[in-house]
Parts: structure tokens; sequence; C-alpha cells
């Protein structure tokens, strides 16, 4: 019986201990990094951070307002989806606007509306919204920074 009393306080003490543990270490996982960290990695990954910011700050502003212009406007051309299953190229502006609304669909225009700048995804490949509906980076000779991809 002693042994039984011993491991039901032991397996309590280790559930509280977990609880514990899980609470702290949660509360510090889930704390967003600031907006001068996510400049500082953008500067080491690509050289500098304004022009992702600026475009951040842009593609927020044009998705929130479905101004379909100027998301189609901020577009790598041409550029590979899927739309109905069928794998798809965008040629244009003109065609992005006609696909905006499978595009930019409820999914995507969520992610981008909760994204908070300190907060996106960066790697050497680019910067990611959401958990990857949008991808978007530096593209060209001259570096423009364009979406590279949706996922929807």
């Amino acid at each position: 019986m002693q042994d039984r009393t011993t491991k039901t306080a032991t397996l309590r003490r280790l559930g509280a201990c977990l609880a514990a543990c899980l609470a702290f270490g949660g509360a510090g996982a889930a704390q967003a990094q600031s907006a001068a960290d996510m400049d500082t990695r953008l500067d080491t990954l690509f050289g500098e951070h304004t022009s992702y910011r600026g475009f951040f700050d842009r593609l927020k502003q044009a998705v929130a307002a479905a101004d379909k212009p100027a998301v189609a406007a901020m577009v790598d051309y041409p550029f590979r989806t899927r739309i109905d299953g069928k794998a798809v190229t965008i040629r244009d502006a003109g065609h992005f606007i006609a696909d905006y609304d499978q595009l930019i669909t409820p999914k995507v225009r969520a992610a981008v509306s909760r994204q908070a700048y300190p907060e996106l995804f960066a790697n050497w490949q680019g910067i990611s919204i959401g958990s990857g509906e949008i991808w978007f980076g530096g593209v060209g000779k001259r570096n423009d920074v364009k979406i590279t991809a949706i996922n929807h």
C-alpha cells in the first residue's frame, strides 16, 4: 500500500512540475520578437530591411482594402499557382485581377490580417506570411520585393 501511495504522490508532483514548466515555458515562447529584431534578421538575410518592411505594410493595406490592382502590382510574373485543382500560370496583372478572389481567398486574407511584422518567418528563400499563405522576397537584378507564392 505504501508503494502505491508513494507512486501516486510522485505522479502528482511530476504532473504539477510539468504543468508549471508548460505554463512558464509556454509564456516565454509565445512572446513575439520585436520589430527591431525582425529588422536585424532581414538585414542579416538580405542586406537591408526597409524595402521588405514597407512592402509588408503596403501589402497588408492593399489586402485589407481589397485593392486588387495594388495587390496585382506586387506580384512577380509569370506566377504559377493552382486554381480549382489545376496548374495555372498567371501571366500578368490583368489575369491576376480576373482571378483575384480565387487567389486571395478568405484564408489568405485572414493570414495577412493577423500577421504582425515582428512575427514574420524569414529565411534565405524569402519571407512568409501566416503558415506560408504568401511568400515574398527580392527578385530580379534590382532585387525588387514581390510576391513569389500564394498558397490558398
